[in-house]
């Protein structure tokens, strides 16, 4: 990709943008109030689904941690968020502001800023604490958002925002979903269809230009820092909520074929798009499939 194709596609995306830019504050009804038996989830997606623990559970509270869990991925999803930005902020300032390339790594740090703020108003929404990771992922998200860069950078990027949209993508069409989650996920999935398509785009032209040394470095940090981005999307603190300690909950999600089945279909997508530009492959790839047996 030549820097002019580069720049006619960023052109297009901020055409796009200017088409299609949601605001969530007139997007989301945020006066109204939230069903208590409305699902935050499908229960099909909930981490202990199947299990002998969601057995045991009564009604109000599997929609309890259907809401916690919720609240974890979304505070995940804007933790991680926040260091894109930080990323796209450093990124942008090497280029040439003038390109449209550049304009529109700006333009996405936008979007983010009301995605965050989205996602955040949401969790209080929910009656939810704050579950963004905390203690030693805290610190080293914040080692990252400071120096991470390249194809690494770019396919993180796409690990964590296509697992979530996969997930919002369903959760947006299943009537069973409470209306403020499904609004949420809709101005989510449209905004990031761009994201998606620049991050995408820029991984096809960094990794035909990368050595075998460099491809093998930039694999094996995409992989730790996308498995463990996946991993601590469900805190182990959302068990608390229905009396279950975390180190209980986390082992029957961690051993539930359901759950499992829920990462590898978050997941499947983004792996073959990053496998078929070579951002996945060698020894990096074990890390990949232990996180998803």
């Amino acid at each position: 990709m030549t820097t002019l194709d580069r720049d006619h596609g960023a052109a297009r995306l901020l055409t796009a943008s200017a088409r299609h830019t949601l605001d969530p504050d007139l997007e989301v009804d945020w006066a109204a109030p939230v069903d208590p038996w409305g699902w935050a989830v499908p229960p099909e997606r909930v981490s202990l689904y199947g299990t002998g623990l969601w057995d045991d559970l009564d009604d109000d509270a599997r929609r309890t941690l259907a809401r916690h869990e919720a609240a974890s991925l979304l505070s995940v999803g804007l933790w991680f968020e926040v260091l894109l930005m930080q990323m796209l902020t450093r990124y942008a300032y090497d280029l040439d502001l003038r390109r449209p390339h550049a304009q529109y790594a700006l333009t996405e740090v936008g979007d983010e800023t009301r995605h965050s703020v989205m996602f955040a108003r949401t969790v209080d929404a929910l009656g939810c604490p704050d579950y963004r990771p905390h203690g030693r992922l805290h610190r080293v998200g914040g080692w990252y958002g400071h120096l991470g860069a390249g194809a690494s950078m770019f396919a993180s990027v796409l690990v964590a925002e296509e697992a979530t949209d996969r997930l919002q993508r369903e959760s947006m069409h299943d009537d069973r979903v409470l209306p403020l989650m499904r609004s949420v996920a809709r101005v989510h999935v449209v905004e990031e269809a761009r994201h998606v398509r620049f991050a995408r785009e820029e991984l096809a032209r960094l990794v035909p230009t990368l050595s075998p040394a460099a491809l093998e470095k930039e694999r094996w940090l995409t992989a730790l820092v996308g498995t463990e981005v996946v991993n601590s999307l469900w805190q182990a603190r959302i068990y608390r909520s229905v009396g279950l300690s975390g180190r209980v909950g986390r082992a029957a999600a961690r051993a539930n074929p359901h759950h499992r089945a829920t990462k590898r279909f978050m997941l499947e997508k983004v792996l073959a798009f990053l496998a078929e530009v070579g951002m996945v492959g060698g020894p990096s790839e074990r890390l990949w499939r232990r996180a998803l047996d």
